[in-house]
Parts: structure tokens; C-alpha cells; sequence
């Protein structure tokens, strides 16, 4: 049997089959991109659809032992799309991958169903052990721009990756993370608009070093107020002691 005909081997198969899969990662970009304009224009000038197409088919391969053959589509997938997915990592349905440009993804990630994401993310490991060492990305996850997600660690459902942002604890579902390291900043609400579209506002992240310097300037303002009230009362409390002093020295024979 050639490593072709094992693309479409039901063993190697998960619960919907390959074509099924890509059709519905092509059918969920036009949900997410408002720049797609066509079915044509995502299959033929979609690099991450490219990727994530050639990733399934080298992950059948890998499940059935052809790791080489599993790696060599892995390494052309990445020379023509600069996305560079391992075919041990296991990604869920309607993965978005918008640009693409620098995103890693190594070989014991899990990413579930509905997630996003933008370019130069990597889901990287932390140790030289084998076993789990790469994230678990759960369902309708979005992960900005340049976002580093490190280390066997779990992303719950619907969170919020701010761009650039180190992640290196778990994060609970919900939630919006951001910094380096990165820190929940903002408390779990619906991801997602009534007619069940992901939320993509991912440009309304908190700024939570701009919050602490103003709460900062705020507290400097409340007391120089105070300060400058106590030092008017002292000057009047010194300049009334004067005032009697001079009184009572003229008062002397």
C-alpha cells in the first residue's frame, strides 16, 4: 500500500473524513476574514489554509507510522507557506490561521474546534523530555499576533491571547491574558455575537500597566491637593500667631 492510498484509509481516519475537514477549514475563513471574498481566492491564495490542508493529510501519515514520508510533507508545507506545523501535533476542526507567516506549532500540541490565529505564534515546548511538552489549546481559543504559549500547559475554551504576550501557566476559559509573562486582565464574558460568530476584537485588549500609572497620576493628584491645603493652613495658622505676636508686643509699656 502506497503512502498515498493512506491518506483515505478509514483507520487513519478521525470522526469526519479528510475532505470533510477541509472543506469546513475553508468554509469557516469567510466567518472570520472579512477579506475573503470568494471560495476560489481562500483554496488557491490562502497560505494558512494551505498549511493547516497539507498538515492533515502529513498527520494521516505520521498516525500510520510513515513518519518520514509525514515529516518531507511537513518540510515542503512549511517551504511554501512559512508555517511550520509538526504532523504529531493534532488539530480540531475550522482552525484559522489568518497570514500565517512565522506561526510554529510543535508536535504534541492538541488545538481544539474554532480557533484563530495570527502570525508569528509559536505553541512551543519547555523541556528536552519526551512525552507532552507542548500546549493544549482548547475549543474557540483566539491568539493574537506574535503570542508564545509555552510548555505543557492547557488554554480553556474562548480565552483571549493579547499580541505578543508569554504564556506559560494555564489559563482558565474566558479569561484575556496579556504581558510577559502573561496575566488574566480581564474576567470571563461570551466570546462570541448572537449570531454565534467569534468574537475577533482582539485589538480591545486592557492595558494594565497604563491602568496602574493611572491610578498612579491620580493618587500623586489627591495628594498634592491635600499636601498644598495642609501647607495653606500652616501659613495661616503662622502668619495669625505673628499677627497676636505683634499685637502683644505693642501692647507693653
Amino acid at each position: 500500500m502506497s503512502d498515498l492510498s493512506l491518506l483515505a484509509t478509514p483507520r487513519l481516519a478521525a470522526s469526519k473524513s479528510l475532505f470533510a475537514m477541509i472543506r469546513e477549514d475553508v468554509g469557516c475563513v469567510p466567518q472570520r476574514d472579512p477579506a475573503a471574498r470568494s471560495t476560489l481566492e481562500v483554496v488557491l491564495l490562502y497560505p494558512g489554509v494551505h498549511a493547516l490542508v497539507w498538515h492533515r493529510c502529513a498527520h494521516r501519515l505520521w498516525a500510520g507510522g510513515h513518519k518520514f514520508a509525514a515529516r518531507a510533507l511537513s518540510w515542503f508545507a512549511r517551504l511554501v507557506t512559512n508555517i511550520d506545523i509538526h504532523p504529531g501535533a493534532t488539530i480540531g476542526e475550522r482552525l484559522f490561521i489568518d497570514h500565517g507567516a512565522g506561526v510554529v506549532i510543535g508536535e504534541t500540541a492538541t488545538i481544539g474546534d474554532d480557533v484563530t490565529m495570527y502570525h508569528g505564534v509559536t505553541l512551543g515546548g519547555t523541556s528536552w523530555s519526551a512525552g507532552k511538552r507542548h500546549p493544549t489549546v482548547e475549543d474557540g481559543v483566539l491568539i493574537g499576533a506574535g503570542a508564545k504559549i509555552l510548555g505543557p500547559i492547557t488554554v480553556g475554551p474562548r480565552a483571549r491571547i493579547g499580541a505578543n504576550s508569554v504564556v506559560i501557566e494555564d489559563v482558565p476559559p474566558e479569561m484575556t491574558v496579556v504581558g510577559i509573562p502573561g496575566r488574566v486582565v480581564r474576567e470571563e464574558r461570551r466570546r462570541s455575537g448572537p449570531d454565534g460568530r467569534i468574537d475577533l476584537e482582539h485589538h480591545l485588549i486592557p492595558d494594565p500597566v497604563g491602568d496602574a500609572i493611572s491610578v498612579l497620576i491620580d493618587r500623586i493628584d489627591f495628594l498634592e491637593a491635600r499636601l498644598a491645603h495642609v501647607q495653606m493652613r500652616m501659613s495661616a495658622a503662622s502668619s495669625g500667631k505673628d499677627s497676636s505676636r505683634r499685637q502683644f508686643g505693642d501692647s507693653q509699656p
